[in-house]
């Protein structure tokens, strides 16, 4: 089979590999009818999250089922399903309290050995360990570029918006209108925000943000503290999510919220970032972190699709062929796509 694969900063190849084959009962095998390129997957590319040269890259999918386990109950060969960026065994101390995303055994799709050595879904095929978990039938009606949101990016922009969770008529500041942060907007609104503001510097994104529904506000030719102040009566918001994994972002995030509100950090870190405790501690803030818990959050978030309630397909910019993947990292690193389909 034909695969994307790192292998040095700023460079990406398409490599042939071996066929996977199931290995565990409750394995399976499905063949890749569309993978998407995520901002995370810019974290390898940039070299700033370590992985192996010619480790086969990518988390995102949609596909047909080929071969399948004995202990594979939910799917089966021949179903078009959608699945999660990582594995959970559904036993363990975490999984037993639904906390999935943190299984003691968790493996991250195209994360290189350090997060499972599980590859990647930017491939013709992906081995799909316990495919029970990690897998669903993709509802009649919804489309390959829609429903391989639910496994990551809005999954993850729904846990970062229903992680505390917001209470309808409560307001939101969601700082990073990529991906992530655009499905936060969708799913604020979808929680019955009375007031979510958008926070970026990019035109397009923030007109988008606004057609979702939110108040625009760009980070450097507006004060958005002060946006903030007169659109919550000069309290903060209730929930401030910070997508875009960088310190000042998240320092403006511990500012915007109010008193005893929530700020969630779903921005990527892989390094030291400095927290102004005093901030946090004299606000009596609550901070909420780390991967999203988009197993938990899968059967939700697919409900709100096929309803119509959550629709990304707007973010969208590029459908690209899976041979084209160099290109496609280039375009989107120079921030000339939102978000790039791969089609093998």
């Amino acid at each position: 089979m034909l695969a994307v694969t790192f292998q040095e900063p700023g460079r990406v190849a398409l490599e042939e590999r071996p066929d996977p084959e199931p290995i565990a009962a409750d394995d399976a095998v499905v063949k890749i009818d569309a993978s998407g390129v995520c901002g995370s997957d810019l974290h390898i590319y940039h070299g700033r999250v370590q992985i192996e040269p010619g480790f086969t890259i990518g988390h995102e999918y949609v596909g047909t089922v080929v071969a399948a386990g004995d202990a594979v109950t939910g799917v089966k060969e021949g179903d078009r399903v959608l699945g999660t960026f990582h594995t959970a065994c559904g036993i363990c101390f975490f999984c037993r309290r639904g906390i999935y995303q943190k299984c003691d055994e968790a493996r991250v799709f195209g994360h290189g050995k350090a997060l499972g050595d599980l590859q990647g879904a930017q491939a013709e095929l992906l081995l799909v360990p316990h495919a029970n978990l990690g897998l669903r039938r993709v509802p009649e009606g919804l489309s390959d570029e829609v429903a391989l949101f639910a496994g990551d990016v809005m999954g993850t922009g729904y846990h970062a918006i229903h992680s505390r969770p917001l209470a309808e008529g409560e307001s939101a500041a969601i700082l990073g209108m990529g991906p992530v942060g655009l499905c936060a907007v969708q799913a604020a609104k979808a929680a019955g925000a009375s007031q979510v503001v958008a926070i970026d510097t990019v035109e397009d994104r923030l007109r988008m943000a606004e057609s979702f529904g939110a108040t625009p506000v760009h980070l450097t030719e507006q004060d958005p503290r002060a946006e903030v102040k007169k659109l919550t009566e000069g309290r903060g918001v209730d929930l401030a999510v910070e997508a875009v994994g960088h310190p000042e972002a998240l320092d403006m995030a511990l500012r915007l919220a109010r008193k005893a509100g929530t700020v969630s950090v779903t921005g990527v870190y892989a390094e030291r970032a400095e927290v102004h405790m005093g901030v946090l501690w004299i606000k009596a803030l609550t901070l909420t972190s780390g991967h999203a818990n988009v197993i938990k959050h899968l059967d939700p978030v697919l409900e709100l699709l096929s309803a119509g309630k959550l629709d990304p397909a707007p973010l969208v910019t590029h459908h690209m062929s899976l041979d084209e993947a160099p290109d496609a990292y280039r375009v989107y690193d120079n921030r000339e796509a939102l978000k790039i389909v791969l089609t093998p």
